[in-house]
């Protein structure tokens, strides 16, 4: 941790805060394997009032009333009060992890800045440093804050107990939860030594490392700065100081060296850092792994003296760091946080900002079909359910799609892996040329047990042309379950902001579906001749689009393609994924329901779409590029460009999934 520096004043509250917490310290302070066990009865005793039967909290368990003192009195938390969520964060000096995210000036800057206005959060340690720890913990915030947005220190509660003296129910759901917690360390050996030497460490950014350490025992070896290839590395550890070059040139390097792996070691009185790539240095992968850790005296005098020194690597059991309580009151998990950054509970708050909103407007008046209830979806069938439609549907002329995916139990870890395509198709009365017409599609999460989306789907009312519906939602049929829900909700529309006519859809028409994202995929499509209904006042172009796979240029999921509709061959409609590949395209979409600390890739955008996250229709007035008139025709094509041009991958090639519509309104 950085060195603290204490004014006066905050010296004599260290004091008085260390008296009043000394004691409870002292009767509970336990070492090794002793604490364990004391952790385990303690939480026996805290999961008193549970059934005995159970093992404690889970997510979606309401959350009960404490109280908690902090620096400036107490934090009280009555369920409903807040009117927002409360983020719970227990800090460590024992992980490299937690080092690095309250070291970053970007980690803390994103806290500040980005915390919704409706969340608080609530800081403890888990440590006999408490009282250190959250002055410190203080300092960097309120330093960041008042640069930029002070306001936020008014919802930033810091306690100065130790998370095993606060006598709640907090302690519980820390270590409970933390069954997948870990603090990964290295562990030093030599001859000479009575005792190995074990200081934590960070891992480097697996986005451009594409290797872990073994579980072996390896040879460490003095390499300098790393600046500079040695031959004399060939299958040690190399033990790298940080600075003079990059994180990624130190690794290179030592790869080129052809050593097992790399250390790099912060000088005295820095942080650990996040080793990461930057800007063209992400195109190269690097073929062995790294981290980096604290310089260690013993270490450093053993390799100046000749001495034969190893490494080894291990991950011990950890509390969890972050829970947290949502606008309802429930207790949720925090997802994973794929680098050391306060984004991400940023991210996970402004995710509980959406529901909460997504909550308010189901309460709106409705007609409500509940199709799924908690089904499982999996395998070629999916979820599959037979519904009669309310009579008087022509009343309405808005279709919303209320679609919640789960998982089979109340962990995240229980999730599917993977992100899969789920579309939803429907069939009345099994006639008509568009049964199985696609009605709506979403992007399964990684591993994560939250998910709920409001799409609006109207122009597609008349696909619901009958008065019984057969609705299937699936996805790939290798996919691990998920439970699935799904509500259609029609309503009466308010009308236009400039007081227009409010239009019905009547009428669909199928137009292009995708494909292989080849050099053929523009040779599928010809031009569509149609003319427009005599009774049509409005046109609406209607697509749902998306690309995936990876071919040479990774198309279609991380490359950006252009999707063309042109009318007449005069007009031209365009849609365009220039998000895709971009490092946080998705992370935008979090406010719009994309699932936040997903356990794989799901920061970086994609081509129409974003991990846990519904797709939206694409729609685009074309009633001016028309002749309106019913004894004239028209014309469209549809054509997609990757770069300007045709697609012509190499190899591997991509694919779109598209459905696509025109929209007749009267």
């Amino acid at each position: 941790m950085a060195s603290l520096r204490l004014n006066f004043s905050m010296l004599w509250l260290l004091v008085v805060l260390t008296v009043h917490v000394t004691e409870a310290v002292r009767k509970t302070k336990l070492i090794g394997d002793e604490a364990a066990y004391e952790s385990k009865d303690n939480m026996v005793s805290l999961r008193s009032h549970k059934s005995s039967t159970a093992a404690g909290p889970e997510p979606g368990d309401q959350a009960e009333a404490f109280t908690v003192r902090t620096l400036d009195g107490e934090f009280t938390y009555q369920p409903g009060a807040l009117r927002g969520p409360l983020i719970i964060h227990a800090f460590t000096n024992k992980s490299g992890f937690l080092e690095c995210l309250w070291s970053s000036e970007s980690s803390l800057t994103s806290l500040v800045q980005d915390l919704p206005d409706s969340t608080h959060v609530l800081f403890l340690s888990l440590d006999d440093s408490a009282v250190s720890d959250a002055l410190w913990m203080r300092e960097q915030l309120q330093r960041v804050a008042m640069h930029s947005k002070k306001e936020v220190l008014s919802r930033l509660h810091f306690s100065p107990m130790p998370v095993f003296t606060l006598g709640n129910w907090i302690p519980l759901v820390l270590y409970y939860w933390g069954c997948s917690s870990r603090l990964a360390q290295a562990v030093f050996t030599s001859e000479g030594w009575h005792m190995p030497v074990v200081i934590k460490r960070l891992d480097a950014r697996y986005d451009w490392l594409g290797t872990r350490w073994g579980q072996r025992s390896y040879q460490l070896m003095d390499a300098g700065d790393g600046c500079e290839p040695s031959a004399s590395l060939a299958g040690a550890v190399a033990w790298v100081s940080e600075g003079n070059c990059s994180f990624f040139t130190k690794v290179q390097n030592m790869a080129k060296s052809n050593a097992s792996g790399v250390l790099v070691y912060a000088l005295p009185g820095n942080p650990i850092q996040d080793m990461n790539c930057v800007g063209d240095e992400c195109n190269t992968a690097l073929s062995i792994p790294a981290s980096m850790v604290h310089t260690e005296p013993s270490v450093t005098q053993g390799l100046q003296s000749g001495q034969l020194l190893y490494v080894s690597f291990q991950y011990s059991p950890s509390p969890s760091a972050f829970f947290c309580i949502d606008h309802q009151g429930a207790l949720a998990e925090m997802g994973g946080f794929l680098y050391p950054s306060f984004s991400f509970v940023s991210w996970q708050a402004q995710w509980f900002d959406f529901y909460a909103d997504l909550q308010s407007k189901i309460q709106n008046p409705a007609k409500v079909v509940s199709v799924f209830d908690k089904v499982n979806m999996q395998g070629e069938k999916g979820a599959v359910a037979t519904v009669d439609l309310p009579l008087g549907l022509s009343d309405f002329n808005v279709l919303e799609l209320d679609a919640s995916l789960s998982c089979p139990g109340k962990r995240d870890m229980s999730c599917a892996h993977w992100d899969h395509t789920v579309q939803l198709f429907i069939c009345c009365d099994q006639v008509g040329p568009y049964c199985n017409a696609e009605l709506g599609r979403w992007i399964t999460a990684f591993r994560r047990g939250i998910g709920r989306w409001l799409t609006d789907v109207s122009p597609l009312l008349p696909l619901l042309d009958g008065k019984r519906c057969t609705l299937t939602m699936k996805t790939v049929p290798w996919a691990m379950p998920w439970i699935t829900s799904l509500n259609l909700r029609f309503s009466i529309g308010n009308g236009t902001a400039d007081g227009a006519e409010l239009l019905h859809p009547f009428r669909v028409m199928q137009l292009y579906s995708g494909g292989t994202f080849d050099k053929n995929y523009n040779k599928r499509y010809q031009p569509i001749t149609f003319s427009v209904p005599a009774s049509a006042k409005k046109v609406e172009l209607y697509a749902v689009i998306t690309a995936h796979g990876s071919d040479d240029n990774n198309c279609g999921e991380f490359c950006v393609t252009s999707h063309h509709f042109q009318f007449n061959k005069v007009f031209n409609n365009t849609l365009v994924f220039d998000s895709a590949g971009t490092p946080l395209g998705c992370t935008k979409w979090v406010k719009k329901g994309a699932v936040p600390n997903e356990y794989g890739t799901w920061l970086y955008g994609r081509a129409g779409w974003c991990d846990g996250l519904q797709v939206d229709p694409w729609r685009i007035d074309i009633t001016k590029q028309l002749n309106m008139s019913a004894s004239e025709s028209n014309t469209v094509v549809y054509f997609g460009l990757f770069d300007g041009h045709d697609p012509n991958p190499s190899k591997d090639p991509g694919y779109i999934i598209m459905s696509s519509f025109l929209i007749f309104y009267k």
